[in-house]
């Protein structure tokens, strides 16, 4: 047993992103580091995952900032870690080398030491360029071995997922030059028996330190890095008690407790630890709209360890001896009552019996209650193991949680309305059948591939086909372009849309203050809908989001089809069209507000008329989501099976075929709208 432990403080980047949305502004952090400078710890996860993404699209801060004010602190402290996605890096198309190349060359030169990179498949192939690029550029290459279970009901013997699945992962990635290995439990699903037995191969196969890395959501997260720490593990990931458990990693201050007990010496600085706290809780304070337990926190730590009974300390040296004789039952005991002490919360056994990641499950039920569909999600995550098993038994892990997730819904569809399997299914999960992702742990059957991508063999993505993102001259804003420099370049090559919107964003700031209108008076903000009585009709959000901007005003004549607004939803830019004609009376929200499905935006004066009613057969849309194309045209006749609309439900992208054969009368969205679950999309001619 080490008698020193290494720690990953991931409070600042899987803390957050797990508890709180990735809501942390800059401002929160900047008071932290001074704290963290004297922490000690060996590496704090700062970047990547969904931090380039969210600070971009919801605080409007620039990723580089956030990871040069880390750096400016913490440089010779602490090594600074980000996690990427391999070819994918923080998006979700495989990117070509050039793109891998400028982005890691300027991460690092940002202060960047450490990119650890997983790949969804554990395709080896589709991280060996990361792992190149980063050593070569003078970072530290850190390879995540993603675990994974095989679907309940796998026959005895017949199992992938064994321990030597993941040793041989493991070891082909120390050959490829990695030079830590984490295994990287994103579901928190690997029980501590299976620690017991996996960590001491991992570590008597590796030369290379190992780090673990799991989560809480299921109960197992603080049993099974206990036992990590007693089978030798060197370094485990944790976070500060206000952002650690249920959904995110234990505590630092419960594992420095065992720590205590078993004479390991934890290498941080457990003062400074206790000074972080103190801030952290005030920054969780102000993250209380996106806290999902924010009446349900845990107590006090000072006070419930001074307060702490004899039969709970207890129940800290049953765990650990239970965890050296690998009796799980009786370490999870004692690890439940622990946390039930300190009042985390309690393992999500829906997670739990499911098998799936807590985020993918949330994600889930959030995107189906936009839709209006939630009576659909029982039976969509009991097809998780199907459409699994049919996809070639893929890991649950960004984007194939995501990829596998929605094709679960689209299946519980399709089976609803007696249709075959399959009839329904998004272009992501086409291309992950068809092999763009990447090899799969096993080999999908070719009959299946034909079916569903139109190839039996396996085709990977061809990142010749890449296209460069636009970087326009702003006109509007003294045509300035869109990026100015690379790193800004960089952000358009990763999240094209939220990168977009952002950059629009500072040029318009850049603009006002260069010509002295940032002063300008600003317009009286338009009254909530809860503030006034509303006698005429109305415009409703058909799901929630964030205003964007308001395109109308309140005199303004309205035809429908005319955009009124534009507004965010399911991370997706939207522009709402008016399906009323007549005179603006009032506007009832205004820019950057959050609304909620059904929400009044726009009032129209009393003699507002309804869209007309529908005299031909309409093809309606399985569920709701975004336009992206549509196909066909008015007049034009289409057979059974013919695709007419192309739209993103669950992000992701999914083709509608016709139901009947006919001639178009009518088209009644077009690319951009937001459509709701049952909304009439065609109109046929009688």
């Amino acid at each position: 047993m080490s008698k020193k432990l290494k720690i990953r403080d991931l409070t600042l980047r899987d803390g957050q992103q797990s508890l709180f949305a990735t809501r942390l502004r800059q401002e929160n952090i900047d008071k932290l580091l001074p704290l963290y400078k004297e922490a000690g710890f060996y590496i704090m996860e700062v970047w990547g995952g969904a931090v380039p993404d969210s600070v971009m699209r919801y605080l409007g801060e620039s990723p580089w900032d956030r990871l040069r004010a880390c750096s400016k602190e913490m440089k010779g402290i602490s090594l600074l870690s980000a996690l990427s996605r391999g070819r994918n890096l923080f998006g979700y198309v495989p990117y070509p080398d050039y793109v891998l190349k400028g982005f890691y060359e300027e991460a690092i030169k940002n202060g960047l030491n450490i990119m650890r990179i997983f790949d969804a498949l554990n395709d080896i192939d589709n991280i060996k360029e990361s792992v190149r690029l980063i050593n070569e550029l003078g970072g530290i290459a850190d390879t995540a071995v993603c675990y994974t279970v095989d679907p309940k009901g796998t026959p005895a013997g017949e199992e992938i997922f064994t321990d030597e699945y993941f040793v041989g992962l493991a070891k082909d990635m120390e050959a490829l030059g990695a030079q830590i290995v984490t295994l990287k439990d994103m579901a928190g699903l690997v029980n501590p028996s299976r620690i017991f037995t996996l960590m001491p191969k991992l570590k008597q196969a590796l030369a290379v330190p190992v780090d673990f890395h799991t989560h809480c959501t299921p109960g197992y997260g603080l049993a099974s890095v206990l036992t990590a720490i007693i089978k030798g593990v060197d370094i485990v990931d944790t976070n500060i008690w206000w952002f650690a458990g249920g959904s995110a990693a234990p505590a630092i201050e419960l594992v420095e407790l065992f720590c205590r007990k078993m004479g390991i010496e934890v290498e941080a600085n457990m003062e400074a630890v206790a000074r972080i706290r103190t801030e952290l809780k005030e920054a969780r304070k102000a993250l209380a709209e996106f806290d999902l337990n924010k009446d349900k926190w845990p107590r006090d730590f000072e006070e419930a360890l001074k307060e702490m009974p004899a039969e709970i300390d207890a129940e800290f040296d049953r765990a650990i001896k239970a965890a050296s004789e690998n009796d799980e039952a009786a370490l999870l005991d004692a690890c439940h009552k622990i946390e039930a002490y300190f009042g985390f919360p309690k393992p999500n056994e829906l997670v739990k019996e499911a098998e799936v990641p807590g985020g993918m499950y949330s994600n889930m039920v959030a995107n189906l209650r936009q839709l209006g569909a939630e009576d659909v999600l029982d039976e969509a995550m009991a097809l998780i193991p199907k459409v699994r098993r049919d996809a070639g038994l893929t890991p649950l892990v960004t984007p194939t949680s995501q990829i596998v997730g929605s094709q679960a819904v689209a299946l519980a569809l399709d089976r609803r309305k007696g249709a075959e399997d399959y009839t329904i299914r998004n272009n992501q999960f086409v291309a992950l059948v068809k092999g763009e992702y990447g090899h799969t742990p096993v080999a999908i059957d070719p009959a299946f591939r034909k079916k569903i991508a139109g190839t039996t063999e396996e085709k990977p993505y061809d990142t010749s086909a890449y296209k460069e993102p636009a970087n326009p001259t702003l006109d509007e804003f003294g045509g300035k372009p869109l990026a100015k420099n690379h790193e800004e370049m960089l952000l358009l090559h990763l999240l094209p849309s939220v990168a977009t919107t952002y950059l629009k964003n500072k040029r318009r700031e850049e603009h006002e203050a260069e010509s002295n209108s940032a002063s300008a008076a600003e317009s009286k903000p338009a009254e909530s809908a809860d503030m006034v009585i509303i006698t005429g009709p109305t415009v409703e959000a058909p799901m929630g989001g964030r205003i964007m901007e308001v395109k109308v005003k309140a005199g303004d004549k309205v035809n429908i089809g005319d955009t009124v607004l534009i507004y965010e939803a399911m991370k997706m830019e939207n522009d709402l069209t008016s399906e009323l004609e007549g005179i603006v009376k009032r506007v009832l929200v205004k820019p950057d507000q959050i609304v909620a499905t059904g929400q009044p935006l726009i009032e129209f004066a009393e003699n507002g008329q309804s869209q007309v009613r529908h005299s031909g057969p309409t093809l309606r849309a399985p569920m709701g989501g975004l336009v992206i194309d549509v196909p066909v045209k008015v007049g034009q006749r289409v057979s059974i099976g013919e695709t007419v609309i192309v739209y993103e439900a669950m992000k992701m992208e999914n083709d509608l075929t016709s139901e009947t054969d006919g001639k178009i009368k009518a088209i009644l969205v077009k690319p951009g709208d937001v459509i709701a679950t049952d909304q009439a999309l065609i109109e046929f001619e009688v």
